[in-house]
C-alpha cells in the first residue's frame, strides 16, 4: 500500500497557520516545528506532522498565554506521551497474542 506524504513549504505553512516567517523560524529553533527537508529557511519543507504540532503549539500559547519555551516543553511532553501510548498499545497487542498462544 502506498503512503502519501504531504509536503508544505515555509510560505504555505505560514499562510495556512497565520504566522510570520520570523515566528516560524523561532518555533523551529525551539524544536516545536521540525522541517523534514532543507538546509536553509528558504529550502525548508514540512510535513503534516509538523503542521499538526505547530497548530497545537499555537493553540497552547494562545489559550494558556505561555512563553514559547514553556510551549516547547509542553510539546515535548505531549510527543513523549504519544510515543508511550503507541508503545503501550503495541505491548498490549503482543501480550494478548502471547496469552492467546499460551491458552492453546
Amino acid at each position: 500500500m502506498a503512503t502519501t506524504v504531504v509536503r508544505i513549504s515555509v510560505s504555505e505553512l505560514c499562510q495556512q497557520e497565520g504566522v510570520s516567517r520570523g515566528l516560524l523560524v523561532e518555533l523551529v529553533q525551539y524544536d516545536i516545528a521540525r522541517p523534514v527537508a532543507g538546509s536553509s529557511v528558504d529550502d525548508w519543507v514540512f510535513d503534516a506532522t509538523a503542521a499538526h504540532w505547530l497548530k497545537k503549539a499555537l493553540r497552547l500559547q494562545r489559550d494558556l498565554d505561555l512563553e514559547w519555551v514553556a510551549v516547547a516543553t509542553m510539546v515535548d511532553l505531549l510527543r513523549e506521551r504519544e510515543r508511550l501510548d503507541r508503545e503501550n498499545r503495541l505491548l498490549k497487542q503482543r501480550l494478548g497474542r502471547f496469552l492467546a498462544d499460551d491458552e492453546r
